[in-house]
Formats: C-alpha cells, structure tokens, sequence
C-alpha cells in the first residue's frame, strides 16, 4: 500500500514593519496589534489570507514560524502539471484596513506588494527553504514597509481513499494511486431505531468512569418524540475482519420547539477499533460530535478529540455548510478547521470531502503516511470520514425525511 506523491508549500513567520509614521486606515475588524493582512497567490489555486502581525522597528527578532502562516498544498495532479516547468511564482499583496469585498472591490487599502519565484524541482523529495527574512514592499502607498516572510517546501505523501458509494449503502472502499483503484475496505451499515443498545461495543460501560463517558451518556433518558439513534457502520477488511467502526452513541434530537439539532445537545459519535480481546470488543480512539448552526450561513458544526484516560483531547473543530458541502480536517494550518493549541499532532493529518445536503457523496478521505502504520490505522480514519458525512442527515431538519437506510419506520422515509 504505497502513499501518493504530496508536497505542502508553506508561507508562514510573516509579519509588516511600517515606517513611523504609517498608520493603518480604516476601523476594520482587527485589534489595534494586528490591523493588516496579506493575500497569497499561486497560479491555479485558491487564494489564501493571513493577518500580519506588526514589529516595531526596534524588534530584532524574525516571528517564530506558526506566526501567521498559511500553505499551499500540491497533489499529484498539481505535481504533474509541474514536472516540465517547475517553478512558481508566489504573489503576496498587503493590504491595512478592512477584509473582505464591497461591491466587488476589495476593501482594505493597498501598502504593497511582491513576488518570489519557487523552484519546486526536488521539493517531492527533500524539504527545501526558498526564502527566509525581510523584504521591501514595491507599489502601493508605503515604499518604506517590509514584509518578513519564510517560504519552504516539505513532502507530504498521503494515502487516498474513496468510497464506492454513500456511506449508509454499504459501499467498498477503494485506494487511488493515480488512475489505479483497488478495493481495500467494505462497509457495513445498520441503523437499529428500536434496541440503542446494538450501537455500543460490547465492553463500552466498562468504561463509564471516565470523564468523556460521563459526558456522552449524562441524562441520557429515552426521549419521547423524533431522534435520530442506532446508526453504525463498520469497516473490514479484505479478508473480512473488522479494522474500525463508528457508532452513533448520543441520539441526534431537534432541541425544543425546533426542528433542527442545536449546538447546546449535539449528536455524538464514538470512532472505535478493535482491543484484540475477542471480535466483538471495541476501545474507543476518537469522539466526534455534530449539530446544525444557526446563522447567516445554514451550517454542520462539528467537534472532534482524541479518547484518553484522563479525557478527551479536543483535535479539530469547525463549521461547514449544508448546502454545498465542504472539507472536514485536521490540519492546523486549515482556517476552517480550528484545532486546539493543547493538541498533540501538527501539521496535515487527515482531510475527508463532504457533500452538501441531498447530494450524492462518495466521500473521498486523504491520510498522511506517517499516520499510517497499518492498514487498521487508515481503517479509523475511514470510519471518521463516514460519520461525518452521516452525520450531515443526522442534522438534517426533522422537518425533512431521509432514505430507506435510515430507518425502518414508515414516518421517517421518503414516499
């Protein structure tokens, strides 16, 4: 089972000296100790934002490298498209003020801008620092200000998976190395609304002392109304053993007088893997919880942690949106996924696609290698990405109906 070829393109330790008597225009959004921010753009991929801390001209000292930083990441696609001219040219513009757009135009005040070429030749195979100190920027209004800026490449091989079809039809699992597919997992999907008890491992109340489990399981009463309970999935492997599962254990319910699942009583998951005791006796690797936000935007929140003894270890938190689906991860360096500054991973761990509500998914799920050890540690991850994109009906409206899978009661499916 061999990664494929990945390279993340970091831009990080930025920060903006300004002349003495250069003062950021504009009331903005920003406190008074970080009033500007830089767009970075690479051809062919999205554009990225940062804010900029200010040094006084006395600092000394470059920022240290998580300060405002931002990545570029390059998939084998990118990586062929690259290989007969690899050099890129990052563009960085300045700007104080404001973020965002008004009528089209960009709001915050232009101090300057620059460029920086990155030959990206051997970056598949050796990490490689392209740029690192300050630099003039040219144009706008402040000749005088200077950006400090580091630029370096690292490889990044990741595992690919996708499933062969939504997660609650039982799909296969296949890995993607380039245009080769080759099946690797099955899924086992059962939705059990009459017996709860059918979702948990076998040896799970063992564990009721712990403070997550006291968590998950508080007032957890049989609900009179509409709830959502009993999902599971399960992922084998090829020779038909069970690697990894996800299992519904706090029902998703509409809180009062709604019809949607409020962050206040969210929905949870366990992610599971087998403790080598017997095939049917689970221990707990992760938790994920999920709910509908309110807001401008309608969206699927969620929270994730790693499962310890003394509790759980919160890894990523974020929100997407319903209608057009989004990217779960666990990246700190991804701004749509803020993850804890107690977290004991860094960098890119894992990114699964999601589909908006009512479209097709077939969640697509990358690893990086050197998460993997085994086939049963890309296995967990598989099972994660599958509760989250169920999770986007489990937070579907109560005033909606969801497929056949879902449920055996006639009121809870499609006509």
């Amino acid at each position: 089972m061999d990664p494929c070829p990945f390279v993340r393109l970091n831009v990080e330790s930025l920060a903006l000296k300004l002349a003495a008597a250069t003062r950021p225009s504009g009331s903005g959004i920003h406190p008074s100790a970080t009033p500007c921010y830089a767009k970075l753009k690479i051809k062919n991929f999205p554009s990225q934002t940062a804010l900029l801390p200010l040094i006084s001209g006395a600092a000394a000292s470059p920022p240290d490298s998580s300060s405002a930083a931002t990545c570029f990441d390059l998939d084998p696609d990118a990586l062929r498209a690259l290989s007969c001219r690899p050099v890129v040219a990052l563009k960085i513009k300045v700007f104080s003020g404001r973020m965002g757009r008004t009528c089209g135009v960009t709001s915050g005040k232009l101090l300057g801008s620059l460029q920086l070429t990155v030959n990206l030749a051997h970056a598949q195979t050796r990490a490689c620092v392209y740029h690192n100190g300050w630099m003039k920027l040219g144009g706008g209004g402040d000749p005088a200000a200077r950006l400090h800026v580091t630029v370096r490449s690292e490889p990044d091989p990741r595992f690919v998976f996708q499933f062969g079809g939504e997660p609650e039809c039982s799909p296969v699992v296949f890995q993607i190395q380039g245009n080769i597919r080759q099946p690797v997992f099955s899924c086992k999907f059962t939705a059990d609304r009459s017996n709860r008890s059918r979702s948990l491992p076998t040896d799970f109340k063992t564990n009721s002392k712990r403070g997550w489990m006291r968590r998950t399981l508080s007032g957890e009463k049989d609900r009179v109304g509409r709830e959502r309970k009993g999902w599971m999935i399960i992922v084998y492997d090829l020779s038909g053993s069970a690697v990894a599962a996800a299992s519904m254990i706090t029902p998703f319910v509409p809180s009062a007088g709604s019809d949607r699942v409020s962050r206040s009583n969210p929905g949870a998951w366990l992610i599971l893997r087998p403790n080598g005791v017997s095939i049917s006796s689970w221990k707990p690797w992760g938790r994920l919880e999920a709910w509908r936000e309110r807001g401008p935007v309608d969206g699927l929140g969620y929270k994730f942690e790693l499962v310890a003894e003394t509790g759980g270890i919160p890894i990523a938190q974020g929100t997407m949106s319903v209608k057009k689906g989004g990217t779960f991860c666990i990246d700190d360096s991804s701004k749509d996924c803020a993850m804890s500054s107690m977290s004991p991973v860094r960098g890119f761990v894992m990114g699964s696609s999601v589909e908006g509500e009512g479209i097709v998914s077939k969640p697509v799920v990358q690893v990086a290698a050197h998460h993997v050890t085994c086939m049963a540690d890309a296995a967990l991850f598989v099972a994660l990405s599958a509760a989250v994109d169920l999770s986007v009906d489990a937070c579907r409206l109560f005033s909606h109906k969801l497929r056949k899978e879902f449920s055996s009661d006639d009121h809870d499916l499609f006509p």
